[in-house]
């Protein structure tokens, strides 16, 4: 339309009066109760996304890795967790799924950087006649190669490795390239790199009493203090003085995270401390203070529950090592009572009641220990925890671990985990801060999002809200929170959900597992299945167990089906069983539908036969951090 020089006038002068008025009159925003905005996203105060990465992840730069032929060092693994495509060590083109949110590089901090110098044939380093035969041994590969890596842990365990290997001026300069290299890939708001090191006891003869320590400062704090090493003591009572000390050198900020205790021999959750004595308020404060994280599961198997503790529970035996330590000596009568999660958790209430403190009052992380630089824990993408268990063709049937005679075989190495935080942003700080108040989870792959909330006040209309976690921080305290004085006539109530992950299989149930001690001191749990898939079709029957969800794994094909499960299961759970008087814990478990094990995609892509004794499907899961109950 053409307007006329009237019609013209006339719609500059109506856009003139229409600005004046808006300038003299503003509009002034709805008034609604308690203050709060229109926008429901607007001034929250609480975690809204979980970032995912691993906490435990080796290098080239690991004296055990090099060993078994890793090359990969930390700028080639922070490339990869973040998204980038690279190249294995064994030469294969290898990409994540999904890239990570975050990363914790923890190369072990004996000998940090100097098995790669042997490998390499440092002359310095090759003066020692022990070295120089190690040096020729890792030329040879294979089994010779494996053997140096045995041979080194036992030396570790009892103090007699080389002078060469244990000089601290060289441990400061490697670490300080170490840190240099993280804090360039660290990009807040988009990835978060750790400084991290593993602390690597192996008091006799291989019990695994290994930590991984998380740095929530940068470079200029972290280089003040060179990495304690297990030369300086094999005692975790010296990490923590150690750690202190740090904190109050530089001000800065830092946690431990144990490993899955299965490999300790007994020694993760002694209730005696590491020279034998008697535990007081004082040891139990300091493993509380550092400790708040747990590492539940990894490769070298998952450490929630041993069946044998548990027998009740048709889910404990889920990808157990229970043959022995690191060196597999065999196992003695009792040390499996104090190498699991659910025990530990159990037995912190009973300590608790003794001492004052509850030692064991730690939240939940996921690991993949991998020492091949490549965080690749996926099912369908797993390139094995050693740069010699990378794809191949008979991989399954390789040995893993094997010291004079005593064997794991490959196919018994899981493909699992990853930590989930709820955080404010990806960022150390905000990452760091939420590991310390235990609002994370750990899942066996998978990135199945799980909110878990406990109160008194929750509803079953809770759960119809699509903003649970409005209802959840408003009524109660999140996983790794506390619950204390239940009101008079009221039990706790359990607001949890969980979405599936997107590339894998649905969701088969949600369970609350409970611990307590009873008047007597004496510990109890019971497993609740709280709300499951195909709902309509499955019902708990008259043994207390609810239906298998069933299993449409195509092992030949290595696939599966969504048709049984379900994409999202939520609800809110009353404790029937609820004892004011009694000290409790309660902690969520998310178990996916049945999905092909990566040994099944090893024969289906190889064209290969693995041997019976090999699982065709497994049941992915997450874990929750608890939430406690205290009179």
């Amino acid at each position: 339309m053409k307007l006329t020089p009237v019609a013209l006038a006339v719609a500059c002068c109506s856009a003139a009066v229409v600005t004046t008025t808006f300038a003299q009159s503003p509009v002034k925003p709805a008034q609604f109760p308690e203050g709060r905005p229109y926008s429901p996203y607007a001034n929250r105060g609480f975690p809204t996304q979980v970032y995912w990465g691993d906490e435990h992840l080796h290098t080239a730069w690991s004296g055990d890795a090099a060993a078994s032929g890793t090359t990969l060092g930390p700028e080639e693994a922070l490339r990869f967790a973040r998204g980038e495509q690279v190249t294995s060590n064994s030469g294969q083109p290898v990409k994540l799924g999904r890239a990570l949110d975050w990363l914790s590089i923890t190369d072990h901090s004996d000998a940090l950087g100097v098995v790669s110098g042997i490998i390499s044939g440092d002359p310095e380093l090759l003066k020692d006649p022990k070295i120089k035969e190690w040096h020729e041994k890792m030329q040879q590969g294979g089994a010779a190669a494996t053997a140096v890596m045995s041979e080194m842990i036992s030396m570790q365990s009892n103090g007699t490795l080389p002078k060469a290997m244990t000089d601290p001026e060289f441990l400061q300069t490697v670490w300080e390239r170490h840190t240099a290299i993280v804090d360039r890939y660290n990009d807040p708001g988009k990835f978060t790199a750790f400084i991290a090191y593993e602390w690597s006891s192996n008091p006799g003869g291989g019990d695994n009493l290994h930590r991984n320590v998380i740095y929530r400062d940068d470079k200029s704090r972290a280089d003040q203090a060179t990495p304690m090493t297990t030369f300086d003591s094999n005692n975790p009572e010296k990490l923590w003085e150690w750690m202190a000390a740090y904190e109050e050198k530089t001000g800065g900020r830092m946690l431990a995270i144990p490993h899955n205790g299965n490999l300790s021999n007994g020694r993760m959750f002694s209730l005696k401390t590491f020279e034998g004595k008697e535990l007081t308020k004082a040891w139990a404060d300091a493993r509380a203070k550092w400790e708040p994280l747990y590492e539940i599961t990894q490769p070298k198997g998952t450490g929630e529950q041993h069946p044998t503790l548990s027998p009740n529970d048709e889910f404990a035996g889920f990808e157990i090592w229970d043959k022995g330590n690191l060196n597999l000596l065999p196992k003695k009568e009792g040390m499996i009572a104090t190498e699991y999660a659910r025990e530990a958790l159990k037995n912190g209430l009973m300590l608790e009641e003794k001492l004052g403190t509850n030692p064991f009052k730690f939240g939940i992380a996921g690991g993949t220990d991998m020492h091949t630089g490549l965080t690749a824990d996926e099912e369908n993408n797993f390139f094995g925890k050693y740069g010699t268990s990378e794809p191949k063709g008979e991989r399954w049937n390789d040995d893993a671990l094997s010291f004079e005679g005593r064997v794991v075989k490959d196919w018994e190495m899981g493909a699992s985990g990853r930590t989930g935080v709820w955080a404010t942003e990806n960022t150390r700080e905000a990452l760091w801060d939420a590991m310390a108040r235990k609002e994370t989870y750990g899942t066996t792959g998978p990135l199945i999002t799980v909110r878990f909330f406990g109160g008194f006040d929750f509803t079953a209309d809770d759960a119809l809200s699509r903003e649970p976690a409005n209802i959840g921080y408003a009524k109660g305290v999140p996983m790794g929170g506390d619950l204390q004085r239940a009101p008079e006539g009221k039990a706790p109530s359990f607001l949890v959900g969980a979405r599936k992950d997107p590339m894998y299989g649905n969701l088969d149930r949600i369970q609350i597992i409970k611990g307590w001690v009873d008047d007597k001191g004496d510990t109890h749990e019971k497993i609740y299945d709280v709300v499951w898939g195909d709902a309509d079709s499955r019902s708990i029957g008259d043994d207390g167990k609810l239906a298998p969800v069933g299993n449409t794994v195509d092992a030949a094909n290595a696939t599966w089906t969504n048709t049984i499960g379900d994409p999202e299961l939520i609800t809110v759970w009353t404790d029937p069983d609820f004892d004011p008087s009694l000290r409790a814990f309660y902690y969520a478990r998310v178990l996916e539908i049945p999905t092909p094990r990566w040994t099944t995609y090893d024969a289906a892509r190889f064209g290969i036969t693995v041997g019976p004794e090999v699982p065709v499907s497994i049941q992915e899961r997450a874990y929750t951090s608890p939430i406690w109950y205290t009179p």
